[in-house]
């Protein structure tokens, strides 16, 4: 039922790698540096379709992020940080113009933490800047997929219905919820469910108990928190059937390649018996 993907980065991994494990299909994350001129699309384009490789989505990681703790994320991650918000809204409108040369439906990034009240001028800034974002996107017929875990369901529901646009949609990444502390994964997959685009299939734990500002740590799929065999029943019985795209962040790349392997045969199992 399920497609098993991928989630690589450009210009750091190599797709002839992310093929060797077995799947033709997932998202690409484009960092900061990585030029996103036509010519650069059309390479990469060139490349994608050589290798039979469908790409759901395009993903951008901003200069200057910093994911050390919350406090840290706070401060630096996504639309939210107001002295970066329109060079960092400029590069992800580049973003939606690269994806569609490349005929990827859909774009995707963190936002950042959105504040909880609805009449801060942070959360006027950004809720205004992802309409402005989605409006163009939605010339390509894109959609623009809203990362989960920085805030609890109800937030991002709340939020998600105030940009009020069409083409808004949620990019499901269950191990940030528990990494970030923000809400038990699989009551928050059927709240915004709904709403789904695509999905991460990571795991993670959840913060350490008493450190103030702390985040969970990643884990390879299956050893963390999350609970994959539930994670996937609950995405067939919310009528979800895209690609589960494994995403795994490992500063050893052949730990990381290692974790991918296993989580690809984890995750067909699943599949299998789903």
């Amino acid at each position: 039922m399920f497609e098993i993907g991928v989630v690589f980065w450009a210009g750091r991994d190599r797709l002839a790698d992310m093929m060797a494990l077995g799947v033709k299909c997932g998202q690409v994350v484009v960092p900061g540096e990585f030029e996103l001129s036509p010519a650069s699309a059309d390479r990469f384009k060139a490349e994608l379709d050589a290798a039979g490789f469908n790409l759901g989505a395009v993903f951008a990681a901003f200069d200057g992020e910093d994911y050390a703790d919350i406090p840290t994320v706070e401060r630096t991650v996504g639309f939210v940080p107001p002295a970066t918000r329109e060079a960092r809204a400029q590069r992800f409108l580049a973003v939606s113009d690269f994806a569609a040369r490349l005929g990827a439906p859909e774009i995707a990034c963190h936002i950042g933490c959105v504040p909880h009240d609805a009449s801060h001028p942070d959360y006027v800034g950004v809720r205004d800047l992802v309409r402005r974002i989605c409006d163009h996107a939605a010339k390509y017929g894109q959609t623009f997929g809203l990362e989960t875990g920085q805030e609890p369901a109800d937030v991002l529901l709340a939020f998600f219905r105030d940009v009020d646009r069409e083409n808004l949609r949620i990019n499901f990444d269950p191990a940030n919820m528990i990494m970030y502390g923000s809400g038990e994964p699989i009551e928050a997959l059927r709240q915004l469910g709904p709403h789904g685009v695509s999905v991460h299939a990571k795991d993670g734990v959840w913060p350490p108990k008493g450190v103030a500002g702390a985040l969970g740590s990643e884990r390879p799929l299956g050893q963390g928190d999350v609970g994959m065999d539930r994670f996937v029943r609950t995405l067939e019985e919310i009528g979800f059937c895209g690609p589960l795209n494994i995403e795994r962040e490992c500063e050893d790349r052949e730990a990381r390649m290692s974790d991918l392997r296993m989580a690809v045969g984890l995750l067909r199992g699943l599949a299998a018996a789903s």
